[in-house]
């Protein structure tokens, strides 16, 4: 069967320009099921679809065609749980309606100045991106109007169920009850058929993208089992073995991910991380540095990447299995973007494997086993990292130059491939007889 075209689902010829611009002719599986619920129907919407399935076009090219340009009023509010993902459908709507001028959309998201978000609605805007918080205060302070309002898109509801949920009922209390919503979730716990329930109309649209095509394409599923102990070091084997490549490691605290990102920058891996607790300028920073390759590789709890996407990402590692399968998705749903290849490589312990078996029946997927490095590939490794570290170390200013001669005389007579020689081995020998060091109070604690 030929696949459909946008014209064939209904979208007119200027939001086709701003498509056929972005080099976007196919529809996906779910733009083809809801573009038309949204355009022709009056019911409201529930869509069952993971990240990168497309779902931001699937509701907002739809939802830019339906805009009346002679209402001057907010008449489209989309609501996403973190700023970075508020940014990004921001952006997508903005890309897709450049041919289409008159249309006029605003960002309201947390943690930027909310005073040139208060100027900017004193002009004429069509279209409201928002993350809850920042919402409820822009209506408390009476600088945005919903009184006219007719479609609400909740994105990711699943993650507004828990957190923002006080926000939420407070921004649907004061929004007309004639509007239509559409839900988007990746999972359909009990609290979103509570949401459903409570939010909207008894008559409701269920879609499910095809998730077997989706989710899952181009995903290259491993899992690699290690002891805790060489955790850290079988890791920046793989970081090393994929160098140049970009990945995101994904750990389950702020604080593993803020103890892992400085044993990382120590031995100078080009990295940052990111987390909830941070300033959202320092998020900002870091987020820019990695879309635009200043830095290779990103740790990150759940919440803080969701909304990441950066399509040359290559690997994803779960440095800690998540707690759940959907959270599973969503990570490895990060790599293989845009029809890509890519790798979520999870480091387990023993105790973990028999998990697996569950994640693949739950999800419909294959794990193959990533043999881990060996010893030696470690070690070696390890010198790697460990000359990487001398050839980065700043010089030491406080030293006396007459100490400084002692030891250029020491070396004096050494060709560069002599001390290099000669570092090396002595690199060695520390590192064995640390080793054997560790091994004897293994030995001695045991008793």
């Amino acid at each position: 069967m030929m696949s459909k075209s946008f014209s064939d689902l209904g979208i007119n010829e200027q939001l086709q320009l701003g498509l056929a611009d972005l080099q976007i002719s196919v529809p996906t599986d779910i733009q083809e099921k809801a573009i038309p619920v949204v355009l022709s129907q009056k019911e409201d919407l529930v869509v069952l679809a993971k990240t990168g399935t497309g779902k931001t076009a699937a509701f907002g090219l739809p939802l830019l065609q339906l805009i009346d340009l002679d209402n001057t009023n907010v008449q489209t509010l989309i609501l996403a749980p973190t700023r970075e993902l508020g940014q990004q459908i921001y952006n997508n709507l903005v890309s897709f309606a450049a041919s289409s001028p008159k249309i006029t959309i605003a960002s309201l998201c947390g943690g930027i100045p909310i005073k040139p978000q208060i100027e900017r609605l004193k002009t004429t805007t069509h279209m409201v991106v928002a993350t809850p918080g920042r919402l409820v205060d822009l209506m408390e302070r009476e600088a945005i109007s919903l009184k006219d309002l007719k479609y609400l898109v909740l994105d990711e509801a699943d993650e507004m169920v828990s957190a923002l949920k006080k926000d939420l009922d407070l921004i649907i209390k004061d929004i007309p009850t004639s509007r239509r919503t559409l839900l988007f979730t990746a999972t359909m716990p009990g609290t979103i058929k509570q949401l459903v329930q409570n939010y909207m109309s008894k008559h409701v649209v269920h879609i499910e993208a095809d998730m077997g095509t989706v989710g899952h394409q181009g995903i290259d599923h491993q899992y690699m089992v290690v002891e805790p102990i060489e955790k850290l070091e079988v890791l920046m084997h793989f970081l090393n073995s994929k160098e140049g490549e970009r990945g995101i490691i994904f750990c389950k605290t702020k604080a593993a991910v803020n103890k892992l990102a400085k044993k990382l920058a120590i031995n100078k891996f080009s990295s940052g991380a990111i987390h909830g607790s941070l300033a959202q300028t320092i998020r900002d920073r870091i987020m820019g540095q990695f879309r635009e390759g200043h830095i290779d590789i990103l740790v990150a709890t759940d919440l803080a990447a969701r909304g990441i996407d950066v399509k040359e990402i290559s690997y994803v590692v779960n440095y800690h299995l998540p707690d759940t399968y959907d959270t599973y998705v969503h990570r490895s749903g990060r790599t293989a973007r845009a029809g890509a290849k890519g790798l979520s490589l999870s480091i387990i312990q023993k105790e973990e494997v028999e998990e697996m078996p569950e994640f693949e029946n739950e999800l419909g997927i294959t794990f193959k086993e990533f043999i881990k490095a060996d010893v030696q590939s470690i070690e070696e490794n390890n010198g790697l990292l460990w000359a990487r570290k001398v050839f980065k170390t700043k010089p030491n200013r406080e030293v006396s130059e007459e100490f400084k001669t002692k030891i250029k005389t020491i070396f004096h007579h050494l060709t560069k491939e002599e001390l290099v020689e000669k570092i090396l081995a002595n690199y060695l020998v520390q590192t064995s007889s640390a080793n054997t060091k560790t091994d004897s109070t293994k030995k001695h604690k045991k008793k």
